[in-house]
């Protein structure tokens, strides 16, 4: 009986510990959707890398361990100490959303007059954490009114917010998905503010209809590539010339590529499906060097423009 609680508790009983290893490869082209301008295809492919991670028990932990391309780490580095699964989730899909939208504004910028062009309304680009519109508002969310007032442009809104007296609610109409709904918020304290605010930061709507699916993936990694993926598919000209070209690195809406978590398993993933070429943030770079990448040739970048320019030179 003891051995057979001991077998019981080793396969099935779950640890504080996770394996993390290299997940699959995603190509973006495909999850990128634009309707009101023009699109062009490329004859390869464009792919973000991901990491996967599992809950283990003790069994599975001993197989992880084992296994070169995986770690076992404990829960604190999955989740953060303070966070429940369900928040952490929460703080990644937002991450991600607010990733898509700083990596189409760089394309835009890039292929057409955005911002000064740009459609009605003001998307939220990004939500202070435990500022008063945390958990109201949200990345992506479009607002088209306040108060009584129609938004046209983000500098609109920013007017609109600032003539609300500070102890009323703002109301905000916000469309989301193709929903409307209506949100009140009123100002109070943000971390690291010290006056009281909402906690929000605004960008102009984009010219035309972006949509970008990102499924069950989380974090803001994926969005060099993004932006890269937009690019291509906004443009004439083909970045992929025939290969498949892998990319990670968080973008902001300077353009400017920065670190990622989880380097190494990123570009195992790349190398496992036979990239061509991986752009990599510059900043971590230096982790790279001792890594055997067999035929996948590895481009340090540091903005969205090297990334371009890298692609459009590199054989």
């Amino acid at each position: 009986m003891l051995l057979i609680a001991v077998a019981f508790g080793a396969g099935w009983v779950p640890l504080p510990y996770f394996a993390l290893g290299p997940g699959p490869a995603r190509e973006v082209v495909p999850l990128i959707h634009v309707d009101g301008a023009p699109t062009y295809g490329s004859s390869g492919r464009l792919v973000m890398t991901t990491i996967r991670f599992t809950q283990v028990t003790a069994l599975g932990a001993l197989v992880a361990w084992i296994n070169p391309e995986q770690a076992v780490v404990n829960e604190d580095i999955v989740y953060p100490p303070g966070l429940s699964p369900s928040e952490e989730e929460q703080r990644a899909i937002s991450q991600m959303d607010q990733s898509k939208i700083d990596a189409a504004a760089v394309a835009l910028s890039e292929v057409t007059e955005y911002p000064r062009q740009h459609g009605p309304g003001a998307l939220v680009e990004l939500v202070g954490t435990g500022c008063p519109a945390d958990g109201r508002l949200f990345p992506g969310d479009r607002i088209v009114r306040i108060g009584a007032e129609r938004v046209d442009s983000r500098r609109e809104a920013s007017r609109l917010i600032d003539a609300v007296p500070a102890d009323q609610a703002i109301e905000f109409r916000v469309e989301a998905d193709g929903q409307g709904h209506d949100v009140g918020v009123t100002r109070g304290q943000c971390p690291g503010v010290n006056k009281p605010v909402i906690g929000i930061v605004l960008v102009d709507s984009f010219p035309f209809e972006i949509t970008i699916e990102s499924g069950d993936v989380g974090g803001p990694s994926a969005g060099l590539m993004w932006a890269v993926g937009l690019y291509d598919l906004l443009t004439p000209g083909d970045l992929t010339r025939g290969r498949t070209i892998a990319g990670t690195g968080t973008i902001d809406l300077d353009g400017k590529v920065g670190p990622i978590g989880g380097i190494v398993d990123k570009v195992v993933a790349a190398r496992d499906a036979n990239a061509d070429i991986m752009l990599v943030p510059r900043d971590d770079f230096d982790q790279l060097r001792d890594i055997d990448t067999g035929d996948l040739k590895l481009i340090p970048v540091s903005t969205f423009d090297q990334a371009v320019r890298a692609l459009s030179s590199s054989l």
